[in-house]
Protein backbone atom coordinates (compact mmCIF):
# COMPACT_ATOMS: atom_id res chain seq x y z
CA UNK A 1 0.00 0.00 0.00
CA UNK A 2 1.38 3.59 -1.02
CA UNK A 3 0.95 6.37 1.31
CA UNK A 4 1.86 10.03 2.12
CA UNK A 5 3.03 10.40 5.36
CA UNK A 6 2.32 13.94 6.29
CA UNK A 7 4.55 16.32 7.58
CA UNK A 8 2.60 16.35 11.42
CA UNK A 9 3.41 12.63 11.50
CA UNK A 10 7.00 12.79 10.89
CA UNK A 11 7.43 15.82 13.19
CA UNK A 12 5.33 13.73 16.01
CA UNK A 13 8.20 11.13 15.87
CA UNK A 14 10.96 13.13 16.09
CA UNK A 15 9.84 15.50 18.21
CA UNK A 16 8.03 13.21 20.61
CA UNK A 17 5.04 14.57 20.69
CA UNK A 18 2.25 13.63 23.42
CA UNK A 19 -0.43 11.94 22.70
CA UNK A 20 0.44 11.45 19.05
CA UNK A 21 3.91 10.21 18.74
CA UNK A 22 2.44 6.70 19.87
CA UNK A 23 0.22 6.22 16.56
CA UNK A 24 2.47 8.14 14.63
CA UNK A 25 5.66 5.92 15.79
CA UNK A 26 3.44 2.76 14.41
CA UNK A 27 2.88 4.24 11.34
CA UNK A 28 6.92 5.36 10.37
CA UNK A 29 7.75 1.89 12.15
CA UNK A 30 5.30 0.24 9.53
CA UNK A 31 7.80 2.17 6.71
CA UNK A 32 10.81 0.90 8.16
CA UNK A 33 9.69 -2.80 7.61
CA UNK A 34 8.16 -2.54 4.17
CA UNK A 35 4.44 -3.32 5.60
CA UNK A 36 3.51 0.22 3.62
CA UNK A 37 5.35 1.91 1.09
CA UNK A 38 5.91 5.20 2.93
CA UNK A 39 6.29 8.81 0.48
CA UNK A 40 6.62 12.22 1.00
CA UNK A 41 6.72 14.91 -1.45
CA UNK A 42 10.45 16.69 -2.02
CA UNK A 43 9.10 19.75 -0.44
CA UNK A 44 8.26 18.10 2.60
CA UNK A 45 11.81 16.94 3.09
CA UNK A 46 13.05 21.25 3.54
CA UNK A 47 10.17 21.96 5.80
CA UNK A 48 11.19 19.26 7.94
CA UNK A 49 14.78 20.02 7.78
CA UNK A 50 13.50 23.42 8.99
CA UNK A 51 11.50 22.41 11.70
CA UNK A 52 13.97 20.06 13.24
CA UNK A 53 16.76 22.38 12.99
CA UNK A 54 15.13 25.14 14.99
CA UNK A 55 13.97 22.31 17.66
CA UNK A 56 17.11 19.84 17.67
CA UNK A 57 20.07 22.68 17.40
CA UNK A 58 22.52 19.77 17.14
CA UNK A 59 24.14 19.65 13.77
CA UNK A 60 24.46 16.02 13.76
CA UNK A 61 21.51 14.92 15.56
CA UNK A 62 19.82 16.51 12.74
CA UNK A 63 21.51 15.41 10.16
CA UNK A 64 20.90 11.85 11.58
CA UNK A 65 17.02 12.66 11.77
CA UNK A 66 17.19 13.14 8.36
CA UNK A 67 19.51 10.82 7.09
CA UNK A 68 16.92 7.88 8.79
CA UNK A 69 14.29 9.82 7.32
CA UNK A 70 15.25 9.25 3.85
CA UNK A 71 15.70 5.62 4.60
CA UNK A 72 12.26 4.77 5.69
CA UNK A 73 10.90 7.42 2.62
CA UNK A 74 10.99 8.22 -0.50
CA UNK A 75 10.44 10.78 -1.95
CA UNK A 76 8.22 12.65 -4.64
CA UNK A 77 9.22 14.95 -6.88
CA UNK A 78 7.06 18.32 -7.33
CA UNK A 79 7.43 19.28 -10.64
CA UNK A 80 6.07 22.71 -12.71
CA UNK A 81 2.47 21.03 -13.29
CA UNK A 82 1.95 20.31 -9.74
CA UNK A 83 2.71 23.48 -8.55
CA UNK A 84 0.50 25.19 -11.18
CA UNK A 85 -2.29 22.91 -10.63
CA UNK A 86 -2.44 23.23 -7.05
CA UNK A 87 -2.02 26.79 -6.55
CA UNK A 88 -5.43 28.50 -7.43
CA UNK A 89 -7.45 31.25 -5.44
CA UNK A 90 -10.04 28.54 -3.67
CA UNK A 91 -6.93 26.86 -2.08
CA UNK A 92 -6.67 27.71 1.58
CA UNK A 93 -3.67 25.38 2.34
CA UNK A 94 -1.44 25.45 -0.56
CA UNK A 95 1.32 22.99 1.48
CA UNK A 96 -1.71 20.32 1.36
CA UNK A 97 -3.12 20.97 -1.46
CA UNK A 98 0.24 19.87 -3.71
CA UNK A 99 0.58 17.21 -1.35
CA UNK A 100 -2.82 16.46 -2.88
CA UNK A 101 -1.75 16.93 -6.35
CA UNK A 102 1.24 14.88 -5.94
CA UNK A 103 -0.62 11.95 -4.34
CA UNK A 104 -2.89 11.79 -7.54
CA UNK A 105 0.18 11.90 -9.21
CA UNK A 106 1.60 9.31 -7.92
CA UNK A 107 -0.99 6.76 -7.59
CA UNK A 108 -1.10 6.70 -3.66
CA UNK A 109 -3.65 5.30 -1.68
CA UNK A 110 -4.33 7.08 1.25
CA UNK A 111 -2.40 10.63 2.76
CA UNK A 112 -1.69 9.50 6.41
CA UNK A 113 -2.14 12.99 8.58
CA UNK A 114 -3.78 14.54 11.97
CA UNK A 115 -4.94 17.48 9.38
CA UNK A 116 -8.04 15.19 7.71
CA UNK A 117 -9.79 18.14 7.68
CA UNK A 118 -7.36 19.63 5.51
CA UNK A 119 -7.71 17.17 3.13
CA UNK A 120 -11.42 16.92 2.23
CA UNK A 121 -11.41 17.71 -1.21
CA UNK A 122 -8.20 15.43 -2.02
CA UNK A 123 -8.75 13.10 -4.78
CA UNK A 124 -6.57 10.44 -2.71
CA UNK A 125 -8.50 9.64 0.78
CA UNK A 126 -6.96 11.30 3.80
CA UNK A 127 -7.09 8.96 7.22
CA UNK A 128 -5.27 9.61 11.00
CA UNK A 129 -2.96 7.29 12.34
CA UNK A 130 -5.05 6.29 14.74
CA UNK A 131 -7.79 4.71 12.41
CA UNK A 132 -5.03 4.04 9.64
CA UNK A 133 -3.74 1.36 12.06
CA UNK A 134 -7.30 0.31 12.98
CA UNK A 135 -8.52 -0.13 9.86
CA UNK A 136 -5.46 -2.16 8.07
CA UNK A 137 -3.29 -3.25 11.20
CA UNK A 138 -5.24 -4.41 13.89
CA UNK A 139 -2.80 -6.93 14.97
CA UNK A 140 -0.24 -3.85 15.93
Amino acid sequence: MKTIIDNNIILDVYQNREPFVQFSSQVLRLAETKQIKGYITANSITDIHYVLRRSLKDKQKLYTAIDILLRLVDIIDVTAKDIRKAFHPEVSDFEDELICVCAERAKIDYIITRNTKDFTNSPVPAITPEDFLTKFFKHL
